[in-house]
């Protein structure tokens, strides 16, 4: 019997006869990891533990703790829950279903049948009672003809329709129980895994995002392999929702939104534009130090400008539409990127190889269309400001720069106690190189440099990513853990040969001849809009006392001491302390009360006695009564906290 060689992690190497699967050779390691396997890494792909192995061949065996064995399981919950469905609702259409981050959803047409969260219970029991029937999922490849006429047979127009787009002879069909769908899998080699099911949300979702087609109802769920751990993501939800930006936003009285003004534009009110201002100081501070020069851009721009980007081409006019002037044949767009216009700059004057690198930088304001239904927030808007910076340099600075810029969002996390973070490098689709601008050679000189500066910098949880670069260039995302353990990308540092090449940009080099700079896009925040967000439901609406819109309330026990308080208050603002007097009619503990639900940072209580002695007595949020300080201590104590978050 033909033999083949499987690496496994540690590198050894065992042999097995050709033809076994992934769930077999866990099997000879032990029965119990046989039981927890849910998918295999063969070769670096995932894919069914149940296929044949019939080459030499790499192997990682999948289970709970790996994401990917996360992600099959809930892929394979999707198709459970369209199986429960289709058994309680017969004749409903079925349109996509995969895995999310956390869980899966899937866009099913309910057809004449009324949905809600009401019927959630009957569908989760309906689930599990599959599930216990250990039903296997079993992969057959299929010709297109018997696709197309499988699903005509059953009246789908969703799955004929996906078809009609699929290239013959890479077709497959995934049978579960009474359940058929069209899929490329992988897939659990059976639904026992699935101990506990939970579904949380149902929406309106547009059939393949195109508001002009029809809306399917999408329902998202979530499942695990035990229920205590369901339980504890229950819980995690409920803090989630206690800490969402949207309702802290509106209790601290940060920002809000007016249909006046129109969805996904935010308006920033006064104590939310105090957090965003100091932000912003904060890294026009880190930047100056840098090197980096402030410029300003227009919020609109010619429609060549974008042409010759390729933003117009690539994004079309569906996404921001133009505005037409009484010139003839004259078109602007509000801008959708900062970068077409930094480039002008760059171009505004010749530049020397001694002149290089150029750093520009702009909190520049964007604006893209977002359908209604995928507005957020603050995490999803149609207006939203960048941290936007772009170097250009000589290509044997990029590796250098990018280090620079590595620092930078290093120091704002250090800063903003955002210490679990994971560095994506985000490369091209190798399969798919017509997606993308500019040359093979380019692409690899960009990549190669991102992949050696990570490795330099000696970057743990280092992840690479096919098919997730920008449409320019590769690119390395910071994907951070906030305190709930969700994931968000934030920083990001993009390497560009193309933008140079379509502006024609040159500096003259030390030969006297022209060169074409290397154009690298950084932005450590993201968007301002998006990374408060985050910041909110990370701290809680705690917000560290340097950033803290408000960080001292004064509270006067009666009106006699108002003035003793508005003594102290000149002082705390002449040493740039931002403070306020509550001087309500309210007892003192209703005043600590509310200071406490609105978390300002410190309480400063003024009464006979402290007004007698010249002194304070403070509070701190969170913690509780610090004792009587003098007014000159206590303003050291807080610039001395302070000192020390902006000097990690």
């Amino acid at each position: 019997m033909t033999k083949i060689n499987i690496t496994l992690p540690d590198n050894s190497v065992k042999q097995f006869p050709k033809g076994i699967t992934s769930l077999e050779i866990a099997g000879t390691i032990s029965e119990g990891l046989a039981r927890n396997v849910l998918a295999a890494k063969v070769n670096n792909e995932v894919q069914d533990a149940t296929l044949p192995i019939n080459t030499d061949a790499t192997l990682q065996l999948l289970t709970w703790n790996d994401e990917e064995g996360k992600a099959t399981m809930w892929h394979s919950s999707a198709h459970l829950m369209a199986e429960a469905i289709e058994l309680l609702y017969p004749g409903v259409k079925f349109g996509i279903g995969p895995d999310i981050e956390n869980g899966f959803y899937y866009d099913i047409d309910f057809m004449d049948y009324s949905i809600s969260s009401d019927d959630f219970e009957k569908i989760e029991q309906k689930m599990l009672e599959l599930a216990r029937e250990k039903q296997t999922f079993k992969r057959r490849e299929v010709s297109k003809a018997e696709a197309l006429e499988y699903f005509t047979r059953k009246n789908d127009e969703y799955k004929v329709e996906l078809i009609n787009e699929l290239e013959d002879g890479h077709i497959s069909f995934y049978e579960s129980g009474y359940f058929t769908d069209l899929c490329r899998g992988p897939h659990l080699p059976d639904t026992n895994p699935i101990k506990a099911v939970k579904l949380l949300n149902i929406a309106g979702a547009y059939w393949r995002g195109d508001i002009s087609r029809k809306q399917l109802t999408r329902i998202y769920g979530i499942t695990f392999p035990k229920q205590k751990e369901l339980n504890d993501y229950l819980e995690l939800l409920e803090e989630a929702k206690k800490r969402d930006h949207r309702k802290l936003g509106k209790e601290l009285e940060l920002f809000t939104f007016s249909q006046r003004v129109g969805q996904g534009l935010p308006l920033w009110l006064p104590k939310g534009a105090i957090l965003r201002d100091k932000l912003e100081q904060f890294l026009k501070r880190v930047q100056h130090k840098a090197g980096y020069e402030q410029v300003i851009s227009p919020h609109i721009g010619h429609v060549d400008l974008y042409k010759t980007s390729g933003h117009y081409d690539k994004y079309g006019e569906d996404s921001f539409k133009p505005i037409k002037t009484p010139v003839p044949d004259e078109e602007f767009f509000l801008k959708p990127m900062n970068c077409p216009h930094h480039c002008e700059i760059y171009r505004s004057k010749p530049r020397s190889y001694k002149d290089l690198p150029i750093r520009l930088a702009e909190f520049g304001t964007v604006y893209r269309y977002e359908q209604s239904g995928e507005l957020h927030g603050l995490t999803r808007v149609r207006g939203f400001t960048q941290d936007d910076a772009h170097i250009f340099c000589r290509p044997n600075q990029v590796k250098d720069e990018f280090k620079g810029v590595m620092d930078i969002v290093m120091r704002i996390f250090k800063a903003l106690d955002f210490e679990n973070f994971t560095v994506q490098i985000s490369l091209r689709d190798p399969e798919n190189p017509q997606k993308y601008l500019g040359t093979s050679e380019n692409w690899e000189k960009a990549e190669q440099a991102i992949i050696e500066v990570a490795e330099e910098r000696g970057l743990k949880n280092t992840v690479i990513k096919y098919g997730e670069a920008a449409f320019y260039g590769p690119k390395m995302d910071f994907m951070v853990k906030d305190a709930l353990g969700r994931s968000w990308q934030l920083g990001t540092i993009q390497v560009d040969y193309n933008l140079p090449e379509r502006f024609d940009l040159e500096y003259t080099g030390s030969d006297d001849e022209k060169h074409r700079p290397v154009m690298i896009h950084r932005a450590p925040f993201g968007s301002m809009e998006r990374f408060v967000a985050v910041l909110i439901e990370h701290c809680a609406g705690r917000f560290p006392l340097w950033l803290a819109p408000e960080q001292v309330i004064i509270l006067p026990i009666s009106e006699k001491y108002q003035e003793y308080a508005e003594k102290v208050l000149e002082f705390l603002n002449n040493s740039d302390i931002r403070a306020q007097i509550d001087d309500r009619n309210e007892k003192t503990g209703k005043k600590i009360r509310d200071a406490e639900l609105s978390k300002i940072s410190y309480m400063v209580i003024v009464g006979e006695k402290e007004e007698s002695s010249q002194t304070l007595s403070v509070r701190k949020h969170g913690f509780g009564d610090m004792g009587t300080f003098g007014i000159q201590d206590f303003i050291d104590l807080l610039t001395d906290e302070i000192d020390n978050a902006m000097n990690q």
